[in-house]
């Protein structure tokens, strides 16, 4: 003889809720996976299209315009290998700011190297550019790395350089810099801005060693007028004091 069961209505509500419940869980989870799932898409799709990008000469979105503070970088070297300081940058001549190179760049991170092997460069254009780049294997270096990235030829992409050098001001205090100096990296991003109407403190980075000011970024459209860079910006020497040591010659 079969008992016929009689289910409580209060146990059928309970397991309706709980089912719901957990037919809810699965698909918030769900839903989490998706939206997660979209978003690693976007992002996987922006990296392929920029990696896409990298090798295509002429494909970048602005340059950086990098300026290297000649006797941090002389000190340095004469600190790591006394024997074989370059003498083309940091002999006799009392060098100051340079031009470390002219950079394309992404909104988001930076092509190089985008024809391997680069086509050769003349000598006569490396010649050319040793009163602003004072090494002549910089100059090989810049073309190799990033020339070949802008889609120029040899002679526009340094003759871009020096339109780039020659749209923005070097300020006086850093001249004729005869003596150790201490700065803050805040007090020369000031200084350049001061001296050079229409950039602003988010288109100028300054970098830095362990103790020494490195560089000066700045930031330029194709048509070498300021622009901001939030990214190059956010990679800024973090130190509360720098020092400029003085140009070769200096005391």
């Amino acid at each position: 003889m079969i008992r016929s069961t009689r289910i409580s209505p209060a146990i059928t509500i309970s397991s309706a809720i709980a089912i719901s419940s957990r037919r809810a869980g699965v698909c918030v989870f769900s839903l989490r996976v998706l939206v997660t799932a979209l978003v690693l898409a976007i992002f996987s799709n922006e990296a392929r299209a920029q990696e896409g990008r990298r090798h295509e000469p002429g494909r970048f979105d602005f340059y950086v315009l990098a300026l290297s503070w000649s006797p941090s970088y002389c000190e340095a070297a004469t600190e790591r290998s006394p024997d074989r300081i370059p003498q083309q940058q940091c002999g006799a001549r009392p060098y100051h700011f340079v031009v470390h190179g002219l950079w394309p760049q992404y909104e988001r991170g930076y092509p190089r190297d985008c024809q391997i092997p680069a086509p050769r460069l003349n000598r006569a254009i490396m010649s050319s550019m040793l009163d602003l780049m004072p090494s002549p294997r910089l100059v090989f270096n810049q073309w190799d790395r990033h020339g070949t990235c802008t889609g120029l030829g040899p002679r526009d992409y340094f003759d871009a350089v020096r339109k780039a050098h020659g749209a923005m001001t070097i300020p006086e205090q850093f001249r004729e810099v005869k003596t150790h100096l201490s700065v803050t990296p805040e007090e020369v991003e000031a200084a350049f801005v001061t001296s050079n109407p229409g950039l602003s403190r988010q288109a100028v980075a300054v970098t830095c060693d362990s103790r020494r000011l490195s560089e000066v970024r700045i930031c330029m459209t194709k048509e070498f007028r300021f622009r901001d860079c939030p990214e190059v910006e956010r990679r800024a020497c973090a130190r509360d004091k720098v020092v400029m040591p003085p140009a070769r010659g200096g005391s």
